[in-house]
């Protein structure tokens, strides 16, 4: 059997939800001030710094010998296409303008 729900019982719910929620958000500004009023030394920040500098190296994929070349050889041919095309593309354009001039 179905259950029936009055209006009165959802707003009265979605009412509290409200409430908790902005009560949780006024406690993590609070928090917030918090700690970004408490000053740190100079150290301490650096110390902090090269720790993460250190955690992110770790997760870096560094490619091998073989990946390397092949990144390699595809930006030089990218590299020597472009600069035909666009000097392709510059040949033509003084074509046209020698032709109306």
């Amino acid at each position: 059997m179905a259950k029936t729900v009055d209006k009165k019982d959802i707003s009265k719910k979605n009412t509290s939800n409200v409430e908790s929620a902005k009560k949780v958000k006024k406690v993590t500004k609070k928090d917030k001030k918090k700690a970004s009023t408490e000053k740190k030394s100079l150290w301490a920040r650096f110390r902090i710094f090269c720790n993460g500098v250190k955690s992110e190296f770790g997760k870096v994929h560094w490619p091998n010998k073989k990946d390397m070349l092949k990144y390699s050889v595809a930006t030089i041919l990218f590299i020597i296409f472009f600069a035909l095309f666009f000097y392709l593309i510059e040949v033509i354009f003084a074509l046209i303008q020698t032709l109306f001039n």
